[in-house]
């Protein structure tokens, strides 16, 4: 971790922004009555990435950041699950689905890479 000076170099941050961005776009076509259904919840748990790991960087000690690193992983795994009930409801194509079933599949190898070597430490 000593190498960066700020979480904004970790891939793994710049790759969970990105996927807020992809979800933010992808959500335009969803049904207005899911405003504040599963198109609040999806938002959610994206954010929550990035912001998962920026928290950690912000914690004292390597296993308080490996916590919040955890939860970023978890908040990976329910937006994967949410975006599967989207595309089983129509909600979203099979092309943006793709496109974001990658990214999701790309962060969560890059963050698990990184809770393994930061729990070396």
């Amino acid at each position: 971790m000593s190498d960066f000076k700020s979480y904004k170099d970790l891939l793994i941050w710049q790759k969970g922004i990105l996927i807020v961005k992809m979800i933010y776009n992808s959500l335009q076509n969803f049904p207005k009555d899911e405003i504040f259904g599963l198109q609040n919840q999806i938002k959610r748990a994206s954010v929550s990435i990035p912001s998962n790991i920026a928290e950690g960087w912000g914690r004292s000690s390597t296993q308080s950041y490996l916590h919040f690193l955890k939860i970023a992983r978890g908040s990976l795994f329910e937006l994967e699950t949410q975006i599967i009930i989207a595309k089983e409801l129509d909600f979203l194509s099979e092309i943006k689905f793709k496109e974001i079933s990658e990214l999701i599949t790309e962060e969560s190898k890059m963050l698990n890479a990184f809770i393994k070597s930061i729990s070396k430490d």
